[in-house]
């Protein structure tokens, strides 16, 4: 067992979902490269591997079903038998699905949430029993700022990313007593491998009617290797908050994200206050 407890006390033992490609890829990378424990997931440890490019003793490629907590659960434990503990968890694998509600069919709908919320939780619920017997850890929960300012033609991601939002602001509330940390992440727009393809699905019977939509995610869709975000920079960011002693709940990430969602926080505003006499009306 390579415990961190018996190294430098500034590293940390990390479990990272989605990490062969994208946000979570150049975490890991980063954590490597700094000397922390990391724990990687994927649903393929081959491609992993490949991904990292890296062989040290303190890394723990692991292949995991997200929608099954059973491997999830030998994944969290053979982490913690491996490093002796747990100290930053990262939900971070999810992929973006595009289409009105109309287009997307039942099983795509789930499937989203299956993959974009319930892998979330499942993780949440089976590495609890670790940091609140450590009574510490920290939680970092991958969302979007579509979650906070969600855009024409991609109502079931936001609708799922919306999700992550706000259980992972009650999850804050719920553990706070316990020493345990919680992160909302929201970024924008990044130059990853998100818009080509690997990490994003559309409609698999789009509707005529909705052409409109249909054209703004093809426009959208074209924008890949033009987003402006660095995910680079966002996973220093990421790393930057998790070593903070008070972390923020929220964070976004990128300045598109950060224009998008105070445009929208003032909107929600405006709205309110604009009714607020008949919002208030319906009292006793």
């Amino acid at each position: 067992m390579k415990t961190g407890t018996e190294t430098d006390n500034n590293k940390k033992v990390w479990f990272i979902t989605g990490a062969s490609k994208g946000f979570g890829l150049s975490i890991v990378k980063q954590l490597l490269c700094a000397g922390h424990f990391v724990a990687a997931t994927s649903r393929n440890k081959e491609a992993l591997i490949k991904a990292v490019n890296r062989k040290e003793s303190n890394f723990l490629p692991l292949q995991v079903d997200l929608a099954d907590e059973s491997s999830i659960a030998l994944a969290l434990q053979h982490t913690n038998e491996e490093f002796g503990r747990i100290d930053v968890v990262i939900n971070n694998a999810g992929y973006g699905i595009g289409g009105a509600i109309e287009e997307l069919t039942d099983q795509e709908t789930r499937q989203a949430f299956d993959v974009n919320v319930f892998a979330t939780l499942n993780v949440i619920r089976n590495v609890m029993p670790y940091l609140r017997k450590q009574r510490s850890g920290h939680i970092i929960n991958i969302s979007s700022s579509g979650g906070i300012a969600p855009g024409m033609g991609w109502a079931i991601y936001c609708a799922a990313k919306a999700a992550v939002i706000t259980l992972t602001e009650v999850l804050a509330e719920d553990v706070k007593s316990l020493g345990v940390k919680v992160t909302l992440v929201a970024p924008g727009s990044f130059r990853t491998n998100f818009l080509n393809g690997e990490s994003i699905a559309v409609a698999e019977n789009p509707i005529d009617d909705y052409k409109e939509i249909t054209e703004a995610r093809r426009l959208y869709l074209k924008r890949d290797g033009q987003q402006p975000g660095d995910p680079e920079k966002a996973a220093a960011a990421i790393i930057k908050v998790a070593g903070e002693e008070n972390p923020p709940l929220h964070l976004l990430l990128g300045g598109d994200a950060y224009n998008r969602v105070l445009t929208r926080l003032d909107t929600l505003h405006n709205e309110i206050r604009l009714m607020g006499e008949l919002t208030c009306s319906t009292d006793l």
